[in-house]
């Protein structure tokens, strides 16, 4: 009996290191664990830091997009109303040299109308000058 007791008092002595051991190991385990949950926690943390980080640059591009979006098409409508300006001016300007063409061949005829009578009057003051020539001859001549 004294041979089981100390048999018995090792066997208790043996599960009692074991459960102090195990003991340990647990502690460290969930000591180990906690800081995993930490680092993991603050992982997380950054994570969405960086998340909302990014749509808060997602939502500023969109409105900055959005707006650029806007100023393309008033640049679009102004240069359709500039080209719009610009096809009326070339019409106005076609007209009107449709117009300095056609004044111009106007005033090239007006001036051979005019030189052609200012032959014809100059070669009849021509001809009457002559003729005043002779009568004064004449008349010269009578007295």
């Amino acid at each position: 009996v004294a041979m089981e007791t100390v048999s018995l008092e090792h066997q208790i002595q043996s599960v009692q290191r074991h459960i102090a051991f195990l003991k340990k190991e647990q502690m460290e385990l969930l000591h180990n664990l906690h800081l995993e949950i930490l680092r993991l926690q603050k992982h997380c943390s950054e994570l969405t830091h960086d998340l909302e980080m990014k749509e808060l640059e997602a939502r500023q591009q969109d409105v900055l997009d959005r707006e650029l979006e806007e100023k393309c098409r008033a640049m679009e409508a102004q240069l359709q109303e500039k080209e719009k300006d610009n096809l009326e001016l070339r019409k106005e300007l076609q007209h009107k040299e449709t117009l300095v063409a056609a004044l111009r061949s106007s005033l090239r005829s007006k001036e051979r109308r005019f030189l052609e009578e200012l032959k014809r009057r100059s070669h009849r003051v021509t001809i009457l000058d002559t003729e005043l020539q002779k009568q004064t001859e004449a008349a010269a001549y009578l007295s």
